[in-house]
């Protein structure tokens, strides 16, 4: 951080500097963050109280769900908080953790999405095999290789900004602190490190997504020869893991395989894959998932009734 010691904190443009537009920002993105954090939480409580809810394919949608409540937490309180000041600034310390929090999560994503892919088409092709496969520890290893390669990651986007020189000016145009605008702001040459770090961010994402099509399209493909129930009840499991996989992944290709840059929609697009996408998560998995929505109702009705109400009804009804 030596190189650095020139600028100590960065400036945050954000959205805009109109009050009112600032006031309606602020109502709209704690709104967001309420219904994530519900909505994401109650996915993993549902899961681990549940015995119906021991399969493989929810240990990931629960890790996946935690992973985007954390995710979420890196970005939108921050953005909340700035809503609600005149001057919004981020420190250099402060800074690197959150280029560093928001890879690493996004990173163990990216990777929990893959487990869940294989989960489907051991399920759906290999299904006489699924128990052997998908054992714990499969999905142990799994959730492993999603921490490694997360840190890899993040360690990689923290390590580019600590080689950089900042010499001034310190002015961010966006909401948080990101790889490229840092690079933007660089007083040295960023070609060699933009050319790095679209390997790492905009490629790496590129191929997972092909990859994540290819296992979909083998997965459709093994459908044709099913029956017509067991075709529609793959298809609509599957249908909503694709339907995160795009709204993942297409923001983040658009945001990263690309020369460093900066356009007028990168803070929406950036708010899409932060903010967006981990809220719709929760209503995807669990409007598309009979399963899901049975367990979640069982969970209210214990916490809503009383045991001593339910005792006296049975008693009554007896």
């Amino acid at each position: 951080m030596g190189q650095n010691n020139n600028v100590t904190e960065f400036v945050l443009l954000g959205f805009t500097q109109d009050p009112a537009g600032k006031k309606a920002l602020f109502v709209m993105f704690l709104l967001m963050y309420i219904v994530t954090m519900v909505g994401n939480l109650l996915i993993v409580v549902t899961v681990i109280v549940s015995p119906s809810l021991g399969t493989p394919m929810y240990f990931f949608l629960a890790s996946l769900s935690l992973m985007d409540a954390i995710y979420s937490t890196t970005i939108s309180p921050k953005v909340i908080v700035d809503l609600l000041r005149d001057k919004t600034t981020i420190s250099f310390t402060a800074c690197l953790s959150q280029l560093f929090i928001e890879h690493l999560f996004g990173g163990v994503d990216i990777v929990i999405l893959v487990a869940m892919a294989y989960d489907r088409y051991v399920a759906i092709c290999k299904p006489l095999h699924y128990l052997i496969i998908m054992n714990r520890r499969v999905c142990n290893l799994f959730l492993v290789m999603a921490w490694a390669g997360g840190f890899a990651h993040a360690m990689f986007q923290v390590l580019v900004v600590c080689k950089l020189r900042f010499c001034g000016p310190n002015i961010i145009d966006h909401f948080a602190c990101d790889t490229y605008p840092l690079l933007l702001l660089a007083c040295t040459d960023t070609y060699s490190i933009g050319l790095s770090a679209i390997v790492n961010n905009g490629a790496m994402c590129i191929v997972i997504f092909i990859l994540l099509l290819l296992s979909y399209g083998i997965i459709l493909r093994y459908l044709k020869n099913q029956s017509q129930e067991g075709r529609r009840k793959a298809l609509f499991t599957c249908s909503s893991h694709i339907t995160v996989v795009f709204l993942f992944f297409v923001p983040c290709i658009f945001m990263y395989a690309r020369p460093v840059s900066s356009f007028p929609a990168d803070k929406s697009i950036t708010v899409f894959y932060t903010v967006v996408t981990p809220m719709l998560n929760p209503l995807i998995y669990t409007l598309r998932n009979a399963e899901m929505k049975k367990s979640m109702e069982k969970l209210f009705q214990k916490l809503l009734i009383p045991d001593r109400i339910r005792l006296s009804s049975c008693c009554f009804f007896y």
